[in-house]
């Protein structure tokens, strides 16, 4: 039960990183203006940095579980803040693509 979650878990962050991709290639693609350039490196940066964070998280995860499978207690812990980690980033990624919208069309105003 505990590996069929983590891979959906895993599954879904891929999925949501192709989503931001494709929405930024979809910006560039729409307005080519060096702002516009200059905000979709930004993004892509930071997505970069997100996705490295999650796979260090969930290697620390694979880690904490392989030492944690003996006793009882420990493994709730374990899947309680991996839970609550998957839900902030979540947060992130959907201020993200909040601030990169109200940045867009800021721009189209102008």
């Amino acid at each position: 039960m505990m590996t069929m979650t983590t891979t959906r878990r895993r599954t879904t962050t891929i999925t949501m990183t192709m989503m931001m991709m494709m929405m930024t290639l979809m910006m560039m693609i729409t307005t080519m203006t060096t702002i516009t350039m200059l905000l979709v490196i930004v993004t892509i940066m930071l997505l970069l940095l997100l996705m490295t964070m999650l796979l260090l998280m969930m290697r620390w995860r694979r880690r904490s579980r392989t030492r944690t499978r003996t006793r009882a207690t420990t493994t709730t812990t374990t899947t309680t803040t991996t839970t609550t980690t998957m839900m902030m980033m979540m947060i992130m990624m959907m201020m993200m693509t909040m601030m990169i919208m109200m940045m867009m069309m800021m721009i189209m105003m102008r």
